[in-house]
């Protein structure tokens, strides 16, 4: 299997990994695909695809802001059971991580995710994909030692029509596994950063960030 970088939507593995998407994620969590240009020509949002045989199977976006000290994983697809993709594809983008932070000469604190709370009862099929079902990815996350900040999230929709996404978790994979809270200031930062593409914020989003200003940490939970 081979880790790809994509760089431009003309690359013919970008379509593949487009269309990937749109089987896989609810339409609200999918940038249209002209919108794709900037991001996929910015030095810091890396996105891989995982090719098996010629076949685009899987794919991870992913960011590091060195100066926060801290990566998102913006995504993780898993496009066919049975080929290890997900270990793959999280052992490759670690290794990716580690490298940059290095050349930064600060450590990681630790990586953003968001993530799917099926508890509150919204399904979503994903695909009919196993391995992306909601309770499957959420254990497997907690596996890896992400943990649940402590506030109700909403983020804005990627279709930027102003309505905001109730259904997921903010979540963080502290380094220090023993970490219990996180510090308010730095969650503001990296919404504000992360959401800057989306021009029409929800008031709900907005007055979620107001919430945190006014706080000095977030407690981290066991997910």
């Amino acid at each position: 299997m081979d880790y790809i970088r994509i760089q431009s939507i003309e690359n013919p593995l970008f379509r593949s990994m487009h269309d990937l998407m749109k089987e896989v994620f609810p339409p609200e969590e999918v940038l249209e695909y002209s919108l794709w240009k900037e991001p996929l020509e910015d030095p810091g949002i890396r996105v891989f695809v995982a090719v098996h045989e010629g076949e685009v199977v899987g794919a991870t976006e992913y960011r590091y802001y060195d100066d926060f000290q801290v990566a998102m994983t913006d995504f993780t697809i898993i496009g066919r059971e049975g080929l290890g993709i997900g270990r793959f594809l999280a052992r490759k983008r670690t290794e990716d991580l580690k490298e940059l932070a290095a050349a930064s000469g600060k450590p990681m604190l630790g990586m953003f995710a968001e993530i799917y709370n099926p508890y509150r009862g919204i399904e979503h099929e994903f695909g009919g994909v196993k391995p992306m079902n909601p309770y499957v990815r959420r254990e497997v996350l907690s596996h890896l030692g992400y943990k649940r900040l402590d506030f109700p999230y909403v983020h804005p929709s990627w279709e930027n029509n102003g309505e905001a996404v109730e259904e997921l978790d903010l979540c963080f994979l502290p380094a220090d596994e023993d970490a219990a809270h996180l510090s308010s200031e730095l969650i503001v930062k990296f919404l504000k950063r992360y959401y800057t593409v989306l021009s029409n914020k929800p008031a709900a989003w907005v007055a979620m960030i107001e919430k945190l200003e006014h706080s000095k940490d977030v407690a981290l939970l066991p997910l």
